[in-house]
């Protein structure tokens, strides 16, 4: 991975923060100056908290291991769903259903109904239901896909979580920590960058400043994905050479 460079961060606003009057104290060593009563944030510390972050879930996407990202904001969901369904990794940009890690046994069961009801129309289960029980388990369906659905692959607990606004999202921060799960997260100057492991200073606001910030978590991960790719590559190549190698020594 390349090292980050300043320029496309400030290009893409990830240095504006919000009003001074709501900052949050603990981000005062990521702060540069105050313009115009909005803080600014260093983004010379933004590069190298990104920096780390990436390497970090490179390693985690490496073994292959799931990162469920979560924004449920405007701005953000619709960017974070793309990046996240390029990775092939789950995410949540609707509602967070609460205890979606701390119970994750009953959300798999949600799942589960999802799943039964498509059995059902493929077997024609669903054909022989009245017109009002078709509806309401259309109804049902619908709901489950439209909060579960991007996540209906993830069998288990997720390895790390992936937010953007902490205090949007503080449920599933909270679980994550109950859990002992890391916590990667986009941090503005109105929330407390102690309460996840890896937190990126930079606008959670515009769509363009989580856009470049994704497409660097991007880059991450599918290093990562690449790598373990090659890892399990590996031993196929081995073996096609030393049967080569075998040839070789039998023709001589």
């Amino acid at each position: 991975m390349s090292k980050i460079e300043v320029k496309p961060l400030l290009d893409a606003g990830v240095h504006f923060g919000h009003l001074t009057r709501k900052w949050h104290p603990n981000m005062a060593p990521y702060i540069f100056m105050e313009r115009n009563g909005i803080h600014i944030i260093d983004l010379h510390k933004t590069a190298a908290k990104l920096e780390q972050a990436q390497e970090a879930l490179r390693k985690i996407s490496s073994q292959g291991k799931k990162i469920l990202f979560i924004a449920t904001k405007k701005q953000a969901k619709d960017i974070v769903a793309d990046y996240a369904t390029k990775m092939n990794m789950p995410y949540i940009v609707e509602r967070w259903p609460g205890g979606m890690l701390t119970n994750f046994v009953t959300i798999r069961k949600a799942i589960k109904k999802m799943s039964n009801i498509d059995k059902m129309k493929a077997d024609g289960t669903f054909d022989t239901l009245s017109k009002r029980e078709r509806l309401q388990v259309d109804r049902q369906r619908a709901k489950l896909e439209k909060n579960l659905g991007s996540i209906s692959d993830m069998s288990r607990l997720p390895a790390a979580i992936f937010v953007v606004d902490i205090k949007r999202e503080h449920i599933a921060i909270a679980e994550a920590h109950k859990l002992g799960i890391p916590t990667f997260a986009i941090v503005d100057t109105n929330s407390n960058p102690l309460e996840v492991d890896f937190a990126i200073p930079g606008n959670d606001d515009a769509s363009k400043s989580v856009n470049v910030l994704m497409s660097y978590v991007y880059e991450g991960v599918t290093k990562g994905l690449s790598e373990r790719k090659e890892d399990k590559e590996k031993p196929g190549r081995e073996k096609i050479a030393k049967k080569a190698a075998q040839v070789v020594t039998n023709d001589e």
